[in-house]
């Protein structure tokens, strides 16, 4: 055990929860060493079975805990911030969670404080990036045969939204995904943002503007349009097609299972993410957990981390408004020379 990785994973809800489970069952190379949840009885069912695990309320005491040499933030968004300034002032590498920090003001600051320290410490839950329909597609647009990508078409479904979820959140916590997996992609920033509102579907709750279509703008003049649709009732489904000079290739498709019997065939429906991008999250920790063990931070950047945070709240903008928002990012500073690949 002592050559494991010791890790604390802050939150023990839905994503902290599945987490614990692929960090003693999935993945290699590491182990649970503390759980740390506001709740004491959600800390200590997600530590239950947990050889040596110990249990905290509080998220900064668990990074002190023996045995602690890294950190995992599964917990809430805004809970984000502190837990990453204590984790660097503990030198302690992480694996945050989207959204790394909820507002820009704050995920600013969290830049501000890794790049003072002068090294990466932290790799953002992006894990579109580990999925192996969209590690293709980007092997194929950064291999050129098709020509600049000049569109790229995406859908997000889910088959319901959680209780208190806002309009907002279908662009800053749902399209999120979409913004970091654009900007990774093409290799470009994203510059502006559009939000269309269709008319509500009758399956959403009252007052949610849901659906809605969301349309970047990018730096080298690519657009990205967005279906994004959390009250579909369904299934979860995920889709991307990218329009080039020379081609185009889509994803998302084929992601199931096809039964075929007496004369008819039935395909699957994913129910929600964790079915969906099981593999992802696995490989996402996998090499997570390697990196670390190595030295080493790889993967999606507090930059990444950064401009998503931007870039949301810039569509929440045009949300509100109905009128076209501009995308202003600070200089990024030297630690993040360019967007992590």
């Amino acid at each position: 055990m002592g050559d494991l990785l010791g890790v604390a994973v802050l939150g023990a809800g839905h994503m902290g929860a599945d987490h614990i489970r692929r960090l003693e069952h999935v993945v290699s190379g590491a182990r649970v060493a503390a759980v740390a949840d506001p709740d004491a009885g959600h800390a200590k069912e997600a530590a239950a079975g947990l050889d040596g695990a110990l249990v905290h309320t509080d998220a900064v005491a668990a990074l002190d805990a023996p045995g602690v040499q890294a950190v995992l933030i599964a917990s809430p968004g805004p809970a984000h911030e502190e837990a990453l300034l204590a984790a660097f002032a503990r030198g302690l590498p992480v694996l945050c969670e989207k959204p790394m920090v909820p507002d820009s003001t704050g995920a600013l600051r969290v830049m501000e404080a890794e790049a003072g320290l002068g090294r990466r410490l932290t790799q953002i839950g992006f894990m579109r990036r580990y999925d192996s329909e969209y590690r293709r597609l980007k092997a194929l647009l950064d291999g050129g045969t098709l020509g600049r990508p000049l569109m790229l078409h995406c859908t997000h479904r889910n088959v319901s939204s959680p209780p208190d979820f806002t309009s907002a959140m279908l662009v800053n916590s749902s399209v999120s995904h979409e913004i970091d997996a654009a900007r990774w992609l093409l290799g470009q920033e994203l510059t502006a943002v559009t939000v269309l509102r269709p008319a509500s579907s009758p399956g959403a709750p009252k007052g949610l503007v849901d659906p809605q279509f969301v349309l970047f703008e990018t730096e080298q003049g690519a657009l990205v349009d967005v279906e994004v649709f959390v009250n579909c009732g369904f299934g979860y489904q995920v889709r991307c097609e990218a329009v080039c000079e020379a081609g185009s290739a889509r994803i998302g498709d084929e992601h199931t299972m096809v039964v075929t019997a007496r004369g008819s065939a039935r395909e699957e429906v994913a129910q929600d993410y964790l079915v969906r991008f099981a593999d992802a999250y696995d490989r996402e920790v996998q090499a997570w957990v390697d990196a670390t063990r190595r030295g080493t931070v790889t993967g999606p950047s507090v930059w990444d981390g950064y401009a998503a945070s931007v870039v949301a709240e810039a569509g929440v903008r045009a949300l509100k408004s109905g009128r076209r928002a501009v995308v202003e990012l600070a200089p990024r500073p030297d630690l993040y020379a360019r967007l992590s690949r």
